[in-house]
């Protein structure tokens, strides 16, 4: 049983990983295409490492693979946000919405 649960959770997760690969494939830009890269960076390696668990049991196996995921769990928002903030600063040449200079011209006399 323990054999079928591993195999049932890994399948899920190599499952998530395929159909996140097609989505990434299929969207036309960068702001899309990581929609799909946030269950590749924290679905898939939680249900690796539940297989895991499964298999090994609490040793220090089971521990370093959920310290790992942690770290994942905790970087992937940062990461998905430096990588909006350089393809917004690549294809306008700055970050924020409206430039400093066009948002004093816009917002009129105080």
């Amino acid at each position: 049983m323990r054999a079928v649960a591993v195999d049932v959770f890994l399948g899920l997760g190599a499952a998530v990983a395929l159909v996140s690969s097609v989505g990434i494939l299929v969207m036309r830009d960068a702001y899309q295409r990581l929609h799909y890269v946030t269950p590749i960076s924290l679905l898939t390696p939680v249900l690796i490492g539940i297989a895991i668990l499964i298999q090994s049991g609490w040793s220090s196996r089971s521990a370093q693979t959920w310290l790992a995921i942690g770290f994942m769990a905790i970087a992937s928002p940062f990461l998905s946000h430096a990588t909006i903030r350089a393809a917004r600063v690549r294809e306008s040449g700055d970050w924020r919405l409206t430039k400093p200079d066009q948002a004093d011209r816009t917002e009129g006399p105080k």
